[in-house]
């Protein structure tokens, strides 16, 4: 029922790449940062609208929730739990997607940029590509390093209907770390 880490690459990025780029294009970030609000506020106010439009397009597949449950009877714990994880996962991704905007005016190259980052997210925990780093004679924990990147090995735990507190500080790390680097930027940008 829940969107896919691998649709959410091409899907967030989407709707972030205006988050900033646009704003640099047209020349209207000095006169956002002039508004009576800290510029802070206008990197989260941005960022939590974006998640609040992603949240509301992942709210509308309940319909198919509904359906199911019409037909059958699902354990509804896996289901509520993906939901939030899809939720956490646009949540990364479009901060992700904010902070590529934010170095760019062109939206193009925030949108490229941003899928590549989010790819390289997927990837790191991709048994193919933990497999190579093995065979290569990389340390376990190397390995292991970066698998615990990756958004699938989080998001993989939601989906079985494990709401674990690790993959809960994963993803608001990931926020946290992409919308302080939009604010350096932007803070750069200013000076």
């Amino acid at each position: 029922f829940v969107w896919h880490p691998w649709l959410y690459m091409l899907l967030v990025p989407a709707v972030g790449m205006r988050l900033w780029s646009e704003e640099l294009r047209m020349g209207t970030l000095e006169l956002l940062f002039t508004m009576p609000i800290t510029p802070a506020q206008a990197i989260w106010g941005k960022f939590l609208a974006g998640w609040v439009f992603l949240g509301t397009a992942l709210l509308l597949t309940l319909p198919m929730v509904f359906t199911v449950y019409y037909l059958g009877e699902p354990d509804g714990g896996p289901i509520f739990i993906g939901y939030i994880g899809s939720f956490l996962v646009a949540g990364a991704y479009l901060a992700i997607s904010g902070m590529t905007s934010a170095f760019t005016r062109n939206q193009v190259i925030s949108f490229i940029t941003s899928v590549v980052i989010c790819l390289l997210l997927v990837l790191a925990g991709f048994p193919p590509v933990t497999n190579v780093l093995l065979k290569w004679g990389a340390p376990n924990a190397l390995v292991e390093f970066a698998a615990g990147l990756s958004v699938i090995f989080h998001f993989e735990s939601m989906q079985r209907g494990v709401l674990d507190i690790r993959d809960l500080i994963y993803f608001f790390s990931l926020i946290a770390f992409a919308i302080f680097t939009t604010a350096v930027v932007l803070r750069n940008r200013r000076a």
